[in-house]
């Protein structure tokens, strides 16, 4: 399958990326990793008339510590997730997601950002950004604006950044001692979830998240489960009320039904492991 043509642009800065999408509009796409956007193309799901390369952009792969966050640049790999030491210390279900993406060749390439700004329901990094609860810089012509990732996520494969907007940099709130656990249900290593849940639970009054894979048109939260944990509800009815608000789609893999079980089974195992593994 061969995509269809393009003209392409080289970006060697933040800035000539954006003076480059402000150029050509709806017509054009950021090129990360590649991961998500090339697959597309050579299935002429999407035609963008301009490709703006953004790989060369290194000031959009770092990982650095503030007070109480990590700053992650969107550039950053999925590799670099996994091995990180700051990520291990200060954001482990994060590490623990990226290890489970793809094979070793996909973790290289495929960058956070281009994952997130793809809003794939199926991917695995959305739902962990939401159980963490994370925020996303998006920069344009206006300048920067702070993006909550409960508002990031609009529809299918559609997000809150504009046609002229990149995302620039993710701040991951620090975890400390809460537990925490990334649970995946697939036919084979490299493949999409057919259900994931991404779950961090602090015991105190520290961070409490659980995020959903492949449950809905769009990355979302267990937001009764949430509540009902934040309640001090057991595994099993914390699990039992996952896919309340789901809308789980029926495929060759699975059906709505066998989705919304896995889903109330992986979050009673996410929240034991969580506890467990706390302290």
């Amino acid at each position: 399958m061969i995509p269809a043509a393009f003209d392409y642009v080289r970006a060697g800065s933040v800035e000539e990326a954006l003076g480059a999408l402000a150029e050509y509009g709806d017509e054009a796409k950021l090129l990360a990793g590649g991961h998500s956007l090339l697959p597309l193309m050579k299935l002429r799901l999407a035609r963008p008339e301009v490709i703006v390369d953004i790989g060369a952009v290194g000031d959009l792969r770092y990982v650095r510590e503030n007070a109480d966050s990590l700053a992650i640049g969107p550039l950053t790999t999925m590799r670099e997730l996994e091995t990180d030491p700051l990520i291990a210390q200060h954001a482990p279900l994060l590490a623990a997601t990226a290890h489970e993406i793809g094979d070793p060749q996909v973790r290289a390439r495929g960058t956070i950002g281009g994952s997130l700004a793809h809003g794939d329901p199926a991917s695995d990094l959305p739902a962990t950004i939401l159980a963490l609860g994370a925020t996303l810089i998006v920069r344009g012509p206006s300048g920067e604006r702070s993006v909550a990732v409960d508002d990031f996520f609009t529809g299918f494969l559609e997000t809150a950044v504009e046609d002229d907007e990149m995302v620039t940099e993710i701040i991951i709130p620090k975890i400390g001692d809460a537990g925490w656990s990334f649970q995946k249900f697939n036919l084979r290593a490299q493949d999409y979830a057919i259900v994931g849940v991404s779950l961090v639970h602090s015991q105190g009054s520290g961070p409490t998240g659980i995020g959903l894979v492949n449950m809905a048109s769009q990355p979302m939260r267990a937001a009764a489960s949430e509540d009902a944990l934040r309640s001090g509800g057991s595994p099993k009815e914390v699990g039992e009320l996952a896919t309340v608000g789901t809308e789980a789609q029926e495929d060759l893999q699975a059906s709505s039904q066998y989705r919304e079980h896995l889903a109330r089974v992986l979050t009673e195992r996410a929240l034991v492991e969580a506890i467990t593994s706390s302290g």
